[in-house]
């Protein structure tokens, strides 16, 4: 967690393709057309490409599109575009061996390969019915094994948070070890098969699923000297800021830690626009490769598969302890104008700041003044002590050594502002904070980061991964980034918030859990997301989905208040939860009587009028 070093796999072969091992972080999508629409997934498939795509993605509901995807590798061959193709079945054995058979890379799901779809029934077995069930999976592989085998083509086991079989859920519920018992064991037959040309994916749309899931996959593969290399995704990430930001929180905390070997940003967005964006993350975090070394080392207590809340002191009631993590923001309240609003605004010199709002503002410029607290450097600890404002701002390096702040023990209005000290940002700063941890110094920590940039995707992708990183791993109580030749001071405090949503760390909009596009998609999926939005984008206090089928779609909306879900071409089944509450009603009724099923639950407020 604290010096970037790339997780050690195996290698994988996805035709001229290597993946693992020492290899680049490859970058993938999935197309979005229908697969038996041959000129358009070619087209599509030349697009992604041709945006820097390592590997493309191809639903595959049946044997009839499985043939498809083996006519649109020889188109592409033949128009001189070599990038693997990926087959993606869902609860179709048979239009896997076909795929087997006709493309570079297979995806099965173990959540529905062997077993019945999900039908959130709570269902009971016995130790020798379970065991007869882990049977059936063997039954069902070793024939697959065999294809794959004969024809060089690897396999992704691709388990999703929404899709997990009634039998798992019977044992495990609807866990992270649930979903690692899913892919361990389809896993133990392909190592007993001598088969390890295999890529593992464990996604969620909850961040915090996600990334506790994939540690704990990994503690259980080594547990069983399993070294397979790991796809990395948020699923149904949404679009636009939203999408971006969740997934650069989700995928760049595993990233930061050397996990990962192929990732997805999964943006309910045209396919091509994902690989830019993956391309930013992947670049960011793996550029710290060969950093200088960092000292430190984690706090012999931290849990690093469910980091709990670095324990701190609350100080006026505003900052640490058990208070929402703070937003601080380098700007004038002119500067923002929309509802988001930062809890503090960093002000130079000789700023007129009583104007009711709380202001940081330099320790030589501070007056007395309600709602107006000191900043000052730590090489001036002594006065900071003495200030006897109600609240003393002190920042340091996180290269500053922890014994240098033994004062902050005894300080107990000061709040700690800390700055990275190395290009491997996130380890830097938790250095420092472990440090803290180890030391019990329980000072409140706000991470300050400064970022270069002018192009707000790579502000989103940057800052998303670095305070992503540092709020899953416990370190919670406040984040504070600039972007000085970037002059939208408003979209950085959007931005702010955004990665404390999708942290799961503090609401501050509704929440659309959209799923990317794919060829199972029932409905235009951009639109619909867009028309959802606006009836909905005042509910900050909800989560609603918006799922194209049904193959994740009440799975992954399982974390969802309200879900919109096509059911087949022109229907749309709506959910509160997991129940389906009205099924196969007409597309263009759905979205009011989705408005009358919030209604009816009293979760509905009115719009302000200036919404």
């Amino acid at each position: 967690m604290i010096n970037y070093q790339r997780r050690t796999t195996t290698a994988v072969k996805i035709k001229n393709l290597m993946m693992g091992s020492d290899y680049p972080v490859r970058v993938q999508s999935m197309t979005s057309t229908n697969t038996n629409d041959i000129e358009g997934s070619v087209a599509q498939c030349r697009r992604i490409a041709d945006a820097g795509a390592d590997l493309v993605r191809l639903t595959a509901q049946g044997v009839r599109e499985a043939d498809s995807i083996g006519v649109i590798r020889r188109q592409l061959i033949d128009e001189g575009y070599d990038v693997p193709l990926v087959a993606d079945i869902h609860f179709n054995p048979k239009a896997a061996f076909e795929a087997a058979r006709m493309t570079d890379k297979v995806r099965i799901n173990p959540g529905n390969f062997v077993d019945v779809a999900r039908t959130f029934k709570k269902l009971t077995f016995t130790d020798e019915e379970y065991a007869r069930e882990i049977e059936k999976i063997a039954e069902a592989l070793i024939p697959f094994i065999a294809i794959c085998k004969e024809h060089g083509t690897a396999v992704r086991l691709g388990v999703n948070h929404g899709s997990l079989s009634d039998r798992i859920m019977s044992r495990y519920g609807d866990t992270p070890a649930g979903m690692v018992e899913s892919v361990m064991e389809f896993l133990r037959v392909m190592v007993a098969q001598d088969f390890y040309n295999v890529v593992i994916s464990i996604k969620a749309s909850n961040t915090v699923v996600m990334v506790e899931t994939v540690r704990r996959l990994v503690v259980a593969m080594d547990a069983e000297d399993m070294h397979f290399p790991l796809h990395l995704g948020v699923t149904e990430a949404g679009d636009g800021e939203d999408g971006r930001i969740k997934s650069a929180v989700g995928i760049g905390t595993l990233l930061a830690e050397g996990v990962g070997d192929t990732i997805r940003v999964s943006l309910s967005e045209d396919p091509e626009l994902e690989v830019p964006v993956a391309q930013k993350l992947v670049q960011y975090i793996t550029s710290r490769a060969g950093h200088s070394h960092i000292d430190g080392c984690e706090c012999s207590d931290y849990n690093h598969i469910q980091p709990q809340r670095r324990t701190s002191r609350s100080v006026a009631d505003a900052v640490g302890g058990r208070c929402l993590p703070v937003t601080v923001a380098s700007c004038l309240p002119a500067e923002v104008k929309g509802d988001l609003r930062p809890d503090f605004y960093s002000v130079p010199e000789g700023v007129d700041v009583a104007d009711g709002n709380r202001y940081i503002v330099p320790a030589d410029n501070y007056k007395a003044v309600e709602g107006t607290y000191p900043l000052f450097d730590v090489s001036r600890l002594a006065d900071a002590a003495e200030c006897q404002a109600p609240m003393v701002w002190v920042e340091a390096s996180a290269d500053t050594p922890v014994d240098h702040l033994e004062p902050l023990r005894n300080m107990p209005r000061a709040v700690l502002v800390i700055s990275p000290a190395n290009v491997n940002v996130p380890g830097s700063l938790q250095a420092m904070l472990h440090g803290l941890m180890t030391a019990e110094i329980d000072v409140p920590v706000v991470v300050r980061c400064s970022y270069p940039d002018t192009d707000i995707e790579w502000l989103q992708v940057k800052s998303g991964a670095d305070f992503g990183t540092l709020l899953l791993n416990g370190f919670r109580d406040g984040i504070w980034f600039e972007a000085p030749q970037y002059a939208d001071a408003e979209r950085l405090v959007r931005c702010q918030y955004g990665i404390l949503q999708a942290a799961r760390l503090r609401m501050s909009k509704t929440e659309f859990i959209s799923c990317p596009s794919c060829g199972r998609t029932l409905f235009d999926l951009q639109t619909t997301v867009q028309q959802v939005k606006a009836a909905t984008s005042h509910l900050s206090h909800l989560k609603i989905g918006i799922m194209g089928c049904i193959v994740n779609g009440p799975g992954e909306m399982a974390d969802a208040d309200y879900g919109y879900v096509g059911a087949a071409v022109g229907k749309i089944s709506l959910y509160k939860g997991k129940e389906c509450i009205e099924k196969n009603i007409p597309q263009e009724e759905a979205i009011p009587r989705l408005i009358a099923l919030i209604k009816a639950n009293g979760d509905w407020v009115e719009p302000a009028a200036n919404h």
